[in-house]
């Protein structure tokens, strides 16, 4: 039917086109469904569009047709957008993974160490309103339109524009066609349970598919006379393919738009619908195959296609030159919707103020540092045009967050402390605006605990209170923990040892830069080493090797511009710690005051996408007389965040080899062969013993030595890895696993 519309349009006059078409002009629609990633053959039909010549004179989208559809709309041509999108991370945009230096050392931690976390109000546990809040979207499409940014009626882009949404409340469709073009862009994107709803003009919208998804006849309604349209909706799925609970609801809700499709294809005088069969909404890895099939299906319709470019008398203007936004002068900032937090505190964690000129970079760092705390529930940000002076005004609009307890879940393994269940209670604004009370209760073969209440001040002195208890067996060589007289007496190489210790912190800190914090504060730690291996007097359970109580004053001073925690691509670590231990409850009767200064640095940087190295220094020594060995430095095993001194080496067991001083150097090369899926390889060496920076021991060659080799695959849960480790002058090969999170 449509093919005859089109020929009669050619060989029959007749009223809708007179003689004064020369001077009325064909007027033609592009209406671009919804479809998650099938939506990107949007863009190959727009290459072939361009292609051809055909000047679109208004744009209809929803979903990802509305994304897409807007883009176009601004300016761009359709081989730009192609380009765009080759450089789009799909996964950081879903996930909403805002980068690791957005968030402060607290956030870090959170990210770093729990699997799921769950919303807790009126003592019931709620489940998130969607896994993302959108706000990676919304920076992108802000960068992107910015050069549309003084254009508030979306009829007035270069190719007028609108797009659905559906007001999630009443059912409604609704036209978005004003306002703010990248926050109109993420509501009708916003695909439930996906993305967060998006509060707009007091209507709380979610994507336009929902009711809309192809919106033909509102783009009629804008004057059009010829529609073309592309349509990436799924069709209905066979038996076969109906065979878990989500294939069957997915179904269900495609009853009524492909229904509606039906009488809406009919309507369309080109109708594109591109080979999507094999792709999901999520499909973002296919994207350029999904592109080219885009390509294909209009090139089916070049005729048609052809046919109405002959129509036209007015031709597309030419592409508009849009520069790449590198910076941009921050004029004004306009705060709203903060209630609980101050002006100033927003402005502290922007870290950019009014009247300055800044990288765009550090423009959207700042909204992903006020969006990191987790303090709000969406941070909505525009730029707009400052009025008679150059430069923007940045207008912040934020919803702060009514939900202030959370419980939080992880599970781990490794070869020290074992299986491992971890439950988490935290709890903002327990006394003040600005605090967090956050107690972990881990479960397994050793019970832990961490408890933390911190006092955000920001870049002022922040307070805190730490406790954490720590405990483990592990089967360890006798030099470790005896002397050699003792050894001489009791015979033994290995000792099968419980230790316990409990660490209890009052300290402040302060951040110098977002990823620079100082720390300064008092501890007590209760140390209890024993062993059933040897007994020794009237004891006949056990023999305790120490059992004191420790205090002590330390500082510490972290950099860590490490993009990632576990697989680092790039940036520098430090994390210097020195304690000066006063007193001591003193069970071996030995103690006299002494220090513990170390040190561990680092730097990763990547060859390329998939090949990175990382290179590890670390250093420690004892200051003054320590004669008791318990907090010596122990070198052995492979793991994260381990207790007081002990730290990892490939080759060795855990805490195989121990002294006062110690130097190491570690590095490891890593290859990303597929997506989340490492091959590493890694060599460590180091001289461990007493005194060794008083002897230059610790500059001669290495005395100890490992490598390793390992798979590791990047989970929901945390790391997966396995590493096989040996030791040339140990001449032992040691097998090391480790699943989920470290804690």
């Amino acid at each position: 039917m449509k093919y005859l519309i089109l020929i009669l349009l050619l060989i029959i006059p007749f009223n809708t086109f007179s003689q004064d078409q020369k001077t009325e002009d064909v007027k033609v629609g592009l209406v671009l469904s919804g479809g998650g990633a099938k939506g990107l053959a949007h863009i190959g039909v727009l290459k072939v569009i361009d292609s051809l010549g055909i000047k679109i004179d208004y744009i209809a989208g929803t979903s990802m047709g509305a994304i897409v559809g807007s883009l176009y709309a601004s300016g761009y041509s359709g081989k730009d957008i192609d380009s765009i999108f080759k450089d789009v991370n799909f996964d950081k945009i879903i996930n909403d993974d805002l980068p690791r230096a957005a968030k402060t050392f607290y956030e870090r931690d959170n990210s770093e160490k729990y699997a799921l976390t769950l919303p807790f109000e009126h003592f019931k546990i709620k489940l998130p309103s969607a896994l993302s809040r959108g706000q990676n979207m919304l920076s992108l499409l802000s960068k992107l339109t910015l050069h549309v940014s003084d254009i508030d009626d979306f009829s007035k882009l270069p190719i007028p524009f609108f797009c659905m949404a559906t007001n999630v409340e009443t059912g409604q469709a609704v036209i978005l066609d004003k306002g703010s073009l990248p926050l109109a862009i993420t509501a009708s994107g916003a695909f439930p349970s996906l993305f967060q709803p998006v509060m707009i003009d007091n209507q709380l919208l979610i994507d336009g598919g929902v009711i809309n998804n192809y919106p033909i006849d509102e783009l009629k309604a804008k004057g059009m006379n010829l529609i073309i349209g592309v349509d990436v909706q799924d069709g209905l799925a066979t038996r076969e393919d109906l065979k878990s609970a989500p294939d069957i609801l997915l179904q269900i809700n495609n009853y009524r738009t492909i229904n509606d499709m039906k009488k809406k294809a009919k309507e369309t005088d080109v109708y594109i619908k591109p080979d999507i069969t094999d792709y999901t909404v999520i499909s973002f890895s296919d994207g350029r195959k999904i592109i080219e099939n885009g390509e294909i299906a209009a090139i089916k319709k070049s005729d048609a296609l052809k046919h109405i470019a002959s129509m036209q008398i007015q031709k597309p203007d030419n592409p508009i030159q849009i520069k790449p936004v590198d910076s941009i002068q921050i004029n004004s900032i306009f705060i709203s919707g903060n209630e609980k937090y101050t002006n100033a505190y927003v402005i502290g964690k922007l870290q950019f103020k009014q009247n300055v000129k800044i990288k765009y970079k550090q423009y959207v760092d700042g909204v992903n540092n006020l969006a990191a705390t987790n303090n709000f529930e969406s941070v909505i940000n525009q730029l707009k045009p400052s009025t008679g002076v150059d430069g923007y005004d940045m207008y912040i609009n934020l919803k702060e967050s009514t939900i202030t307890t959370f419980f939080k879940f992880a599970v781990h393994y490794d070869d020290l402390y074992k299986t491992a269940a971890l439950v988490n209670l935290t709890k903002k604004q327990l006394l003040f605006k600005n605090d967090v009370l956050s107690f972990d209760f881990i479960v397994g073969d050793n019970i832990r605990y961490n408890f933390e209440y911190y006092i955000d001040k920001g870049f002022y002195w922040s307070i805190g209170l730490k406790s954490k208890f720590n405990q483990f067996k592990k089967v360890i060589p006798a030099t470790a923990l005896l002397t050699d007289e003792e050894l001489e007496i009791i015979n033994v190489n290995k000792l099968d040892v419980e230790l316990d210790d409990l660490t209890n912190q009052f300290y402040l800190q302060t951040l110098f830069r977002k990823d620079m914090s100082l720390t300064l504060g008092a501890e007590h730690k209760k140390l209890h080493i024993t062993t059933e291996t040897v007994l020794t007097g009237d004891n006949e359970d056990e023999t305790i090797f120490e059992d004191s109580d420790y205090l002590s004053l330390f500082g510490k001073i972290k950099i860590d511009t490490y993009d990632n925690k576990y697989f680092p691509n790039e940036g520098v670590f430090f994390d210097g710690d020195f304690h000066w231990y006063l007193y001591s409850s003193d069970f071996n009767k030995n103690f006299s005051q002494f220090s513990i200064a170390k040190a561990t640095m680092g730097y990763a940087y990547s060859f390329s996408d998939k090949f990175t190295a990382n290179i590890t220094a670390q250093g420690g020594f004892n200051i003054g007389e320590n004669d008791n060995p318990y907090l010596n430095f122990a070198l052995g095993g492979y793991g994260n965040d381990f207790i007081n001194n002990f730290e990892s080496f490939y080759g060795y067991d855990f805490i195989s080899i121990s002294g006062n001083s110690f130097v190491k150097g570690v590095i490891t090369l890593d290859y990303e062969i597929f997506r989340k899926n490492h091959i590493n390889i890694a060599a460590n060496y180091s001289n461990i013993a007493d005194n060794i920076f008083d002897d230059g021991e610790w500059i001669t060659s290495p005395d100890y030595s490992g490598y390793a080799i390992g798979y590791s695959v990047e989970t929901i849960i945390g790391p997966i890895e396995l590493k096989y480790t040996y030791s040339p002058e140990a001449d032992q090969s040691i097998w090391f696993f480790n699943l989920g999170f470290w804690f």
